[in-house]
C-alpha cells in the first residue's frame, strides 16, 4: 500500500469580506524596425524508471463564504480545489486487483481569537468527478452532510473518489476530483475566524 497526503487549509471569516483588485498597463512601441522567429524545440526521452501513482492539489487553501443561511442556521460554502491522481505506471507494474482510493477528514475550526472552536461534523462536502476518463471505473464518494443535517460530517475519514480497477485504467494516465463544502452552524455562533486542516489521503 503507498500513501500520499496533501493537506489543504479551509478559513472562514464570520466578520467580513476582502475585495482585491488589481491593474495592468502595457505600453508598445510606435514603430516597428524588423523582426524575426525562432524555431523552438525539445526532444523528450523515455522514462525507463518505474512509475508512480500520484496526489496533487491545485492549491492549498479554502475561503469559506457565508450563503444560503436562515435565522437559525449559518451556512458557508465553498469548493475543495481541484484534486489530481496521476498514475504513471504501466499496467505490468501494477499489483493484480489493485485500485486506487482517496479519503479526506478534517479537523475542528479553531477560532483565532480564543472563541469556542467549530466541530468538523458540522463541516459536510459533495464530491464530484471533473475528468474520470472514459472507462466509468472511476468515481466520486458519496455526499456527506454535517450533524444539523443528520450526517456524521467530515469527522472520519471520507471517500472523494476511487477507481475499480487500477490496472484496467493504466493506460488514462490521469483523473481529476473535486467537491462542495458547506459548513453548517447554529445561528448562534461566535463571530471570528476560523481554520481547520483538511487532509487528504490517497491509499492503493
Amino acid at each position: 500500500m503507498r500513501r500520499r497526503e496533501v493537506v489543504t487549509r479551509c478559513a472562514l471569516v464570520t466578520a467580513g469580506v476582502i475585495v482585491l483588485a488589481g491593474v495592468a498597463t502595457a505600453a508598445s512601441a510606435e514603430e516597428q524596425y524588423g523582426g524575426e522567429d525562432i524555431d523552438v524545440s525539445v526532444e523528450i526521452a523515455q522514462i525507463d524508471e518505474p512509475g508512480v501513482l500520484a496526489l496533487t492539489v491545485a492549491g492549498g487553501a479554502v475561503d469559506l463564504a457565508e450563503s444560503g443561511s436562515s435565522p437559525t442556521v449559518r451556512q458557508f460554502t465553498g469548493t475543495l480545489p481541484t484534486v489530481t491522481v496521476t498514475d504513471t505506471r504501466t499496467a505490468e507494474e501494477i499489483p493484480d486487483e489493485a485500485f486506487w482510493y482517496v479519503l479526506g477528514t478534517a479537523t475542528d475550526f479553531e477560532g483565532s481569537a480564543g472563541q469556542p472552536a467549530i466541530p468538523a461534523s458540522l463541516l459536510g462536502w459533495a464530491p464530484a468527478l471533473i475528468d474520470g476518463g472514459d472507462s466509468g471505473l472511476v468515481a466520486a464518494g458519496d455526499p456527506v452532510e454535517g450533524t444539523l443535517d443528520s450526517g456524521p460530517g467530515l469527522v472520519d475519514v471520507e471517500l472523494l473518489a476511487m477507481a475499480a480497477s487500477s490496472e484496467e485504467i493504466a493506460e488514462e494516465g490521469q483523473w481529476t476530483a473535486t467537491a462542495d463544502l458547506s459548513l453548517r452552524t447554529p445561528a448562534t455562533v461566535a463571530p471570528g475566524s476560523y481554520s481547520s486542516t483538511l487532509t487528504l489521503s490517497l491509499f492503493e
